[in-house]
């Protein structure tokens, strides 16, 4: 019952929202976010931390005012989320948005001989999947299911009606494989915490638990890996659909390492499009929560010294 009140009132914040403008929606998104930043504490200090070790030459000044706006982008996407079926059609998406150095991704999704297309949380990386899905492309994304089943299958269902086709990430290896090989793109959002059976890869000069299974399905596959972002402009409802990084599977034949050159440099162009707009991001992401086996036993070893 809890979770059934809970769809319909989130069905009720949609019939508010499509009555109002985009900007009049996002500048109460940003008026909440403000709000879940200074209510938040246990949120705000974890991006505070986060900011203070990836940006060590930065004042706090810039930490707070960039944790903050990370806040409001984190609520300004989940406005976005809420209009855009509502307001992004193929008539008119040029209102909305623009691609840069994506031309060649286009074409090899088109080319039908299998990708795989990685982003992070960061913007609003579901506008991705919306466009291609819209516009006919043949592309998977890997999702979890929301714990709210009414909510899961609503929004769910709004994704698969506009052409996105969605796998359940658990229990979701094979059914990849399978994707990959009939010759479709899969998308990933690749910056999850992957725990201690993850590889550990550099993430803004610290230690950071990435899953191999991204690195050993392009392998195994031999298929190409795009990274990329959809960065939002001027805290409006536009943004900009950027390729960072084509990673060919030339580039790592012969490496005594493929599989941490993949996770590497994949991660790196992950790196490089957030620091173009760190504000950008969800720094209160637990993206370094698992630590490396050393530093783990380094700090055991200190506390039984203590």
């Amino acid at each position: 019952m809890r979770d059934y009140l809970l769809y319909i009132m989130l069905r009720a914040v949609v019939v508010i929202v499509n009555v109002f403008p985009p900007d009049t929606n996002l500048r109460t998104a940003r008026w909440l976010g403000r709000l879940l930043w200074k209510h938040y504490g246990r949120g705000r200090q974890r991006a505070i931390e986060n900011l203070r070790a990836s940006f060590p030459d930065k004042d706090e000044q810039w930490v707070n005012e960039t944790g903050r706006k990370s806040f409001e982008n984190l609520v300004m996407l989940t406005m976005d989320i809420l209009m855009t079926p509502r307001i992004v059609r193929k008539d008119n998406w040029r209102k909305y948005c623009t691609f840069a150095n994506a031309e060649r991704v286009k074409w090899m999704i088109k080319e039908h001989k299998g990708m795989l297309l990685l982003t992070a949380h960061y913007g609003n990386f579901e506008l991705v999947g919306y466009m291609l899905g819209m516009f006919g492309f043949d592309i998977y994304s890997v999702a979890r299911p929301l714990d709210n089943r009414f909510v899961n299958d609503y929004l769910f269902g709004i994704r698969q009606r506009k052409g996105q086709k969605l796998i359940i990430k658990k229990g979701a290896s094979s059914m990849m494989e399978d994707v990959v090989a009939e010759g479709a793109a899969l998308g990933f959002i690749a910056d999850q915490d992957a725990g201690k059976k993850g590889i550990f890869v550099d993430f803004f000069g610290r230690k950071a638990s990435t899953y191999k299974s991204i690195g050993l399905l392009a392998m195994m596959r031999n298929v190409p890996i795009g990274v990329g972002c959809c960065r939002r402009v001027d805290s409006r409802f536009f943004f900009s659909i950027e390729v960072e990084r084509i990673i060919m599977p030339e580039e790592w034949a012969g490496k005594p390492d493929a599989l941490q050159w993949v996770s590497q440099e994949y991660t790196s162009a992950i790196e490089s499009f957030i620091r173009k707009d760190p504000a950008q991001y969800w720094w209160l992401h637990r993206r370094w929560k698992t630590r490396p086996r050393s530093e783990r036993q380094a700090a055991e070893e200190h506390a039984v010294a203590r």
